[in-house]
């Protein structure tokens, strides 16, 4: 770790220097960082600055549902990105803090809640099955990514957002590209103007629709005028791109399971296990390669000890929260006999991510039917051989070859 020595005693910033990390191997840097302290100081990639990391499990959740921390504020210090090229929009539901965040989330909430999610079930089934059926009927071997993983999230989100079948496949070419920090910023803001364009023309005509699905909830907010047409678009944007952060993760949870032969053999063998193994492999599996969102202090407030002055950005960690040793003993082992899982993968607070019922959905009929239709699945590569994208802000296989 480089490090630069400052006036006081200031912690010195570090530098996140490690190779990006594959699989669901842990960040060795973020590990690093844990073990010096609760609260660090770390240097921002691309120069985007400095922040204030947060990484002890209790201290997470109390800075991410700490009203003294905010995000609007995040506005006027553009240097706080979770990525070079991630640019912040003023007035998106992501950057906004009550009452007014609450006043967005409130216009979909219907659309998250069990109701909305089983809403979606059964045609999420017989989406996922009907890929099966393709990927049986073309034989191995099979890139598992192409062929199931990244159509049944994208079609899920988009039933969920009421995006026609036909639109499916422009929305998943304008989330890779807005999550992909290799492209650069030029093509990601490109690719997230064009789905603001899609979701402003599809709300806009949903004004007086009845539907349950969150374009149309959103429509109907809209004209009500409890939101802005420009904060609906922002609020469907985000949920959107957020939805197909499924593919990423299912990609890894199938990988991982894939080179542990003892517990793909265990969730065959108990079937009534697999919720409980959905959620400690949440809880295992990072999900990011970069810093989450930022916060800004609005006041001085002390953490674990450390000052932190207002106006100063901070982040948290909740791949580092996941792996307190404190909260889950033998943090680094996959237990399926750990429970209650209370991890923090969906985040904590305010902006805890909507759909984490619809994620845990979607992973669970993935197992399911994976594990029942397709029993002898297995790598057709060794594990070192499965390409794993690099230069994005989400993990995931590039492609992830399998045969039976």
């Amino acid at each position: 770790m480089a490090e630069e020595t400052l006036a006081g005693s200031v912690p010195t910033v570090r530098d996140r220097t490690a190779p990006e990390p594959t699989g669901a191997a842990p960040d060795p840097a973020l590990d690093e960082l844990t073990r010096e302290g609760p609260v660090t100081r770390i240097r921002l990639p691309g120069g985007a600055g400095w922040a204030w990391l947060v990484t002890r499990y209790e201290d997470v959740r109390a800075v991410a549902d700490d009203p003294r921390f905010g995000r609007e504020a995040v506005m006027d210090q553009q240097g706080t990105r979770p990525a070079p090229h991630v640019l912040p929009s003023r007035g998106a539901v992501a950057f906004r803090d009550p009452p007014g965040h609450t006043r967005l989330r409130r216009a979909v909430a219907a659309a998250f809640t069990a109701k909305g999610v089983r809403r979606v079930r059964d045609k999420a089934r017989a989406l996922l099955d009907e890929l099966v059926d393709d990927l049986l009927g073309a034989g191995p071997p099979a890139d598992l990514t192409a062929t199931v993983l990244g159509p049944f999230p994208t079609a899920v989100i988009c039933e969920l957002m009421g995006v026609p079948g036909a639109d499916r496949q422009d929305m998943h070419i304008w989330t890779r590209q807005i999550h992909s920090c290799a492209q650069g910023e030029q093509d990601g803001e490109r690719a997230k103007d064009e789905m603001y364009g899609y979701f402003a023309d599809l709300i806009g005509v949903r004004l007086d629709s009845a539907s349950e699905d969150v374009a149309s909830l959103l429509g109907g907010a809209v004209g009500r005028g409890e939101v802005s047409l420009e904060e609906a678009v922002g609020l469907a944007v985000l949920l959107q791109i957020g939805g197909e952060a499924v593919t990423h993760h299912s990609g890894r949870m199938f990988h991982l399971l894939m080179t542990r032969p003892d517990l793909l053999e265990r969730l065959r063998a108990e079937p009534e296990i697999r919720p409980r193994a959905v959620d400690e492999l949440l809880r295992y599996i990072p999900h990011r390669n970069a810093v989450g969102l930022p916060r800004i202090a609005l006041e001085d407030v002390e953490i674990s000890g450390v000052r932190i002055p207002a106006g100063d950005p901070v982040h948290v960690s909740y791949q580092a929260a996941n792996r307190d040793p404190d909260v889950f003993p033998d943090p680094g082992t996959v237990d399926f006999d750990r429970g209650p899982d209370e991890h923090v993968a969906f985040g904590f607070g305010p902006h805890h991510c909507p759909g984490g019922m619809l994620a845990r959905l979607e992973s669970e009929l993935l197992l399911d039917t994976l594990l029942e239709r397709v029993p002898r699945m297995r790598l057709a590569v060794p594990p070192d051989e499965v390409p794993f994208r690099s230069g994005a802000v989400v993990r995931g296989p590039e492609t992830l070859p399998v045969t039976w």
